[in-house]
Formats: C-alpha cells, structure tokens, sequence
C-alpha cells in the first residue's frame, strides 16, 4: 500500500487528520535544505531526532504571539477591532488563534486567560457563560493536546470560572499552567488549582521566579511545558537520545571528550540549517500577518536543543543493568548525570547559534517529554524510569538537581491516589518545597481521571480505548497516547498514596 493510500484509508484518522498527515507527508519529501551525511547516518542510527519537522521547514516549530496587542489595537490583517465586551474578547481571540501556525498546525499557545479577560468580567453570569463557549469552541475546533494557555500568578474572578468549568466539562484541550509565585499567588488561589490539577490533570505548576530570572521579557509556557519568550517563539526542537550515545562510548571519558561533542555539535549544526532556511528561504518572516503587525518579533525566537534518556545514558555508562538500582535511586549514578548536563551545556553555550539574538546567540536546553516510539531505552528528559520511582521526597530531590540547567523547559509528572484530594495543603507544601529546592514545573494527576496527563500533553483514557478499537479520536495527540501507553507505560507511573507526605 502507498503511503497516500495508508493515510487515507486509516479508519482512525478524521480528515483533518489526513489532511494535516499529506501534508507532512510531502514536506518530507522535500530536498530543500541540505544535510551533513553524519547528521543524516545519526538520524538513521536513532542517536539524534528531528521530531518530524520536516526537510522544508516553512515556519517556526513554536510561536507565542503577544495577545495584548490584539485587545489593544486589534488586528488589521484580519479585520478585528479592538474588544468592547467578553464576547468580543473571545470572539477576536477565536478567530486569531486559527492563524496562528506551528509544528502541529495548531496555535501551542493561547495566551494568559487571567490577564487577557480581566477587563471585560464585568458580570459573573455573562462571564461564565462565554468562557463555558469559549472553551468548548477550542475543545472542538483546536483539536490538539499541545494547545496550551496559561493563568497567574494573580486571582481574579474570571480564572476561578475558568478553573471551576475545567473540572465541570473534562476537557483534554487545552493544556493549561498556573505561572505561579509564591509572594503573588494566594494560597486559596494555589489551593484552588491543586483541586482542578487533581480532577483533570491541569493545571501544572510553573516556578514563575524562577522562569523570571531566566528571561529578560515576557515568558509563556507552551505546548507540553515549553518556556519561550513572548511576542516569539522558539524555531526548531530537535533532539539527542543520550542513551544512544551513550552506547557509542568506550568509556566515560570517551563519553565526555570524543563521543558527546560529535553529535551535540552536529546536532547544533543542522539547528543552524534549519533557523537559516526559515529565516532566510521560507517567507514566513518576510510576509506573515504576525510579523508585520508586531504580534511577533524574529529576535524573540531561539533554537531548542532537546535531550532525552539522561538516566539510561548514566545507567550505560556505569554498567548498571538494573534500573532498580541506577537514576534515580543511586548517587553515584546521578552524580554523574550532573557531569554529563554540566558538559552538555558547556558544549551548547560554546556553539554561536544563530538568528537568536533574544538568548544571548545561544540555543537552550529543553528536557524534551519523549515520543510514543521511543520505547523505554530513552526516557523523557532527565526524569526517573517509570517503575523505578523511589519514594516522594527523594523523587523530587533528584529531579530538581537537573532543572536548572533547561532554561526551556523541564517537567515531571507525579500521580496521586484519591486521599490527595483532601488535603491540598500538604501538596501546596510539596510543590512550595519543591520550587525552593531548585523545581521549574510541576504537575501532577489523580490516577483514576479519565483526563491524564501522558509525557507533558494530555490526553482521554475514554479516547484511548476509542483508537484500540479502531474508532476515531478527535484529538490528534491520542494516537501518542495510546503509543506511550503501549511502548512506554506512560500511563503506569508510580501512584503516591498518603504515606508520601510524611
């Protein structure tokens, strides 16, 4: 069978799913942009990943539009005054979002709801009942799991409704992160988005002083937990499987000094390839709506240098077999994950990326969530093996030695049993614990939700069963699911039950 034909004969692709899988399909056909033959024999050997972007690359990977300047001046291009009431909020912001373009083909990010609504709440019944539409039309039209919109870190009437209908309607789209700080968040506010964390896995927990002292501007999270500035974006995300590498040393010096750098800087190379030909060949930032109009600015975007399989590629290293007794629960072990990120960004901050003069002429570490084909050999980022969690405390302790280092984006993923939900306070102490120890992100799920969080995007078990049996999913994401879920046991993290708080 063709691989046309393979697409549209898939009884469980809808035909925007289709449309969208030709698409990619051609743009993989394509020989535009010329590659290194190391860069391609390591895309061959799975050591490094180019997460499907494709070999014309025609527009950023991801794009953070400054929203503001929609509410406040509209939009020319699309015809769109200024809003006078919520209804024309979302309205505008509808209409907006389905210009904006990604590696998905949908926007990875809807802007901050707290901020962006506040003015037009002016009555709780109205309010309710057009973000109650508002929400349900990004459900059904933005069918996509790495939508993402942020809250925070203030409170106001408009997010408590946001929040209340999220537990009320269950909805997988679209992610969401409460930016949160500790000296502007309330505790009844944090308190409040625990309890919809807990029922529908959103929304997640950013260190906001911590991104804050990242980033000169405005910062946004986006897609599955992608820190990225504002009126920017970040061009491109691929990615290195270190585990693989790993497997290519003959020790560990011959890890750090001869086998690391090869592919990093290989990696780095084509990242350089891929912002040239966006920049330079696409029209993209030559004539796009986004661009003119100010919405966007290409000095606001960066190159991401993703990284997955740190603790498989310690274990390696080591001669450890047993994950039982590697990352995650031995010293030794993440010690040397340490030296590894330590030298991994070394190599990255020594690399004169370009067309990113927002981040200093540097490309950023970004903890990448994995794939639904990666198996268990690479997991995501430099989180723990799943089945080798140890106990909660420790657990965050290790996860919090690496964050600092991915100033893109890093996240882990904990799962809860029901006694949680009776004491959000004690959660509200962990997570507090956790951003003090050095945590940028943190989330967590009830495990028994239907709605559930799968590497960093979201996805319904309901709609999962509807694939394993050969039945239509409207989420694009569920198939990566039910992959996860399969290949990786995404979905079998350890369930910390109330013995975990003492």
């Amino acid at each position: 069978m063709s691989r046309v034909k393979a697409i549209i004969s898939d009884p469980t692709l809808t035909y925007h799913q289709q449309v969208l899988a030709l698409a990619r399909l051609a743009e993989n056909d394509d020989d535009s942009l010329p590659v290194e033959p190391e860069f391609q024999k390591a895309l061959d050997e799975e050591i490094l990943c180019d997460l499907g972007e494709g070999k014309a690359p025609y527009r950023p990977r991801y794009i953070l539009p400054d929203y503001s300047i929609l509410m406040e001046k509209g939009c020319k291009f699309l015809d769109l005054q200024p809003a006078q009431d919520i209804w024309e909020a979302c309205n505008n912001l509808l209409i907006f979002y389905k210009h904006v373009p990604s590696i998905t083909s949908f926007p990875v990010y809807l802007g901050n709801f707290t901020k962006l609504f506040a003015p037009f709440d002016k009555d709780e019944k109205e309010t309710r009942k057009a973000m109650r539409m508002f929400l349900q039309h990004i459900d059904k039209t933005l069918t996509d799991s790495f939508v993402h919109a942020n809250i925070g870190p203030e409170d106001n009437r408009v997010t408590r409704i946001i929040l209340d209908l999220t537990k009320e309607m269950q909805l997988a789209v679209p992610n969401m992160t409460i930016l949160y700080d500790p000296e502007v968040t309330s505790d009844d506010f944090a308190k409040a988005c625990i309890d919809c964390m807990l029922k529908t896995s959103k929304p997640s927990f950013a260190n906001h002083v911590m991104y804050r002292k990242d980033s000169d501007k405005e910062y946004g999270i986006a897609s599955c937990y992608n820190a990225l500035k504002v009126c920017g974006g970040g061009y491109t995300l691929p990615r290195i499987r270190l585990y693989n590498v790993a497997k290519k040393a003959s020790s560990i010096d011959d890890f750090m000094e001869r086998v690391l750098p090869y592919y990093a800087n290989l990696m780095l190379r084509n990242m350089d390839q891929r912002i040239r030909y966006i920049v330079e060949e696409s029209s993209f930032f030559k004539t796009n709506f986004l661009v003119k109009e100010g919405f966007i600015k290409r000095e606001n975007f960066t190159g991401m240098f993703g990284v997955v399989g740190l603790a498989e590629c310690c274990n390696t290293l080591l001669g450890i077999s047993d994950p039982a007794k590697g990352f995650g629960n031995n010293e030794e072990v993440e010690d040397l994950a340490d030296k590894v990120m330590q030298r991994l960004e070394e190599i990255v901050k020594s690399h004169k990326g370009v067309y990113c003069e927002g981040t200093n002429n540097e490309y950023v570490l970004h903890a990448q969530v994995g794939i639904d084909t990666d198996g268990r050999e690479n997991s995501p980022g430099a989180r723990i093996p799943i089945d080798y969690e140890p106990e909660l405390v420790r657990h965050i302790q290790v996860e919090c030695r690496y964050h600092k280092y991915f100033v893109s984006g890093i996240g882990d993923i904990f799962r809860f049993d029901d006694t949680w939900n009776k004491t959000p306070d004690a959660l509200l102490d962990i997570i507090k614990g956790a951003f003090v120890g050095g945590m940028r992100y943190f989330t967590g799920y009830n495990a028994d939700n239907d709605v559930v969080r799968v590497t960093g995007y979201l996805v319904k078990k309901s709609e999962i069963e509807k694939l394993d049996n050969q039945e239509v999913s409207l989420n694009n994401v569920t198939v990566y699911g039910q992959g996860a879920r399969n290949t990786a046991k995404a979905l079998d993290r350890r369930v910390y039950d109330e013995s975990a708080r003492k």
